[in-house]
């Protein structure tokens, strides 16, 4: 049986789910656990798509072929694409949100360098090896025996000690050529590390399999965060969000990743104790959003702005904050794109500070290097 690369990346693109940050002696008995789920969206989220604008003519006009032909209501000015039906329940019970015309401060374009910006937190592709997820957790003392069920390992939760990996497939030895695979994954890493992974995958008596469903690991995941003693830290990845052909609307390629991260929501919500749900904060992330103007293929090419969709307890109410720049061409991006009104990184740092109560300061001085970021928590968190 032969398995190529881009087979080994489409079996993995809708099952990788990293756990991180097993607490059991991090929490003392006067501090309730709380957890942080992240689900990194890839190939460029359409914020417009998932939160249309209402009442723009010029946006209809320049999306006539993908606009949406029904959505779900949010605010006076914002709706809601129909796949995302979980989010608008838990928008109902004031316990989702978002965040508009936000991203991370890239504008180069390039799924390769915004991917590696987004789960860094740094401006300069390649040049961290660490995470923003996994410099927080370090600071917050989150390290123990995390277990990311993928490889390699996301650059994200890089930079704290002790997690560790686990291939999702149903065998109890990966094929010879996932092996090599894994080997050509873990190049950059020294043979020492290499071995104890194999190991770990060969002799991990963690039970899950592979699935094209993204809700079975969505809820096992829900059930060893609701441990006391269990991870306080997941991250799932979510792909195919790169349309620039036959984007669809209503249905179509970006419908079916927005409800593949719906699904997540979803069993998150069902499987999670009430205690633990009330107490956990799942966030979105994306490298960038698409243009506004549709391209002659019904698809959007990569553009700037997107939007973080964000549930859970700890979320403060149903809202979609924004500094809304405008969709006029002066307004736009480069003429093309939604522009980015507020930078990623003080949302995803004020959901730490929230999550490992840590000090909003010390994450910005030491997860992002002194930026000078707005403090979001009192207005997107329960702090």
């Amino acid at each position: 049986m032969k398995i190529t690369r881009r087979d080994f990346l489409k079996t993995t693109a809708l099952t990788s789910l990293y756990f991180a940050g097993f607490g059991g002696q991090t929490y003392a008995s006067s501090r309730k656990k709380k957890n942080l789920v992240i689900i990194m969206l890839r190939g460029g989220m359409d914020g417009l798509c998932a939160i249309p604008i209402k009442g723009d003519k010029n946006f209809e006009k320049l999306r006539s072929k993908i606009n949406l032909d029904r959505t779900l209501k949010l605010t006076s000015d914002f709706d809601l694409h129909p796949a995302l039906k979980t989010f608008k329940n838990l928008w109902d019970q004031n316990q989702s949100a978002a965040v508009h015309a936000t991203n991370i401060p890239y504008t180069g374009r390039s799924h390769f360098d915004g991917q590696n910006l987004m789960e860094s937190g740094g401006k300069i592709p390649y040049q961290e090896k660490t995470g923003w997820l996994g410099r927080g957790m370090k600071i917050a003392g989150l390290t123990g025996n995390g277990l990311a069920l993928a490889l390699p390992m996301p650059l994200l939760i890089r930079g704290v000690p002790m997690n560790n990996n686990y291939f999702p497939v149903g065998y109890k030895l990966p094929y010879p050529q996932t092996l090599k695979m894994i080997q050509d994954a873990y190049k950059e890493y020294d043979e020492q590390l290499l071995s104890e992974n194999l190991e770990i995958i060969q002799t991990r008596e963690f039970s899950n399999t592979a699935s094209d469903h993204s809700w079975v690991l969505a809820s096992n995941a829900a059930n060893e965060l609701s441990k006391p003693d269990g991870p306080s830290v997941a991250v799932f990845e979510v792909d195919g969000f790169d349309t620039h052909a036959a984007q669809g609307a209503t249905d179509g390629a970006h419908a079916d990743c927005l409800r593949d991260c719906d699904n997540i929501f979803r069993s998150l919500k069902s499987s999670m104790t009430e205690e633990a749900f009330d107490n956990t904060l799942i966030l979105t992330l994306t490298e960038f959003g698409r243009t506004i103007k549709q391209n002659s293929s019904n698809g959007t090419e990569h553009g700037y702005g997107s939007a973080i969709l964000m549930a859970g307890g700890l979320v403060k109410k149903a809202q979609v904050h924004t500094d809304w720049p405008g969709l006029k061409k002066k307004e736009l991006f480069e003429g093309r794109d939604l522009n980015s009104t507020i930078d990623s990184r003080a949302i995803y740092a004020s959901a730490m500070s929230t999550v490992f109560d840590v000090d909003f300061k010390k994450i910005s001085k030491e997860v992002f290097w002194g930026e000078n970021l707005q403090n979001l928590s009192d207005k997107l968190f329960k702090v």
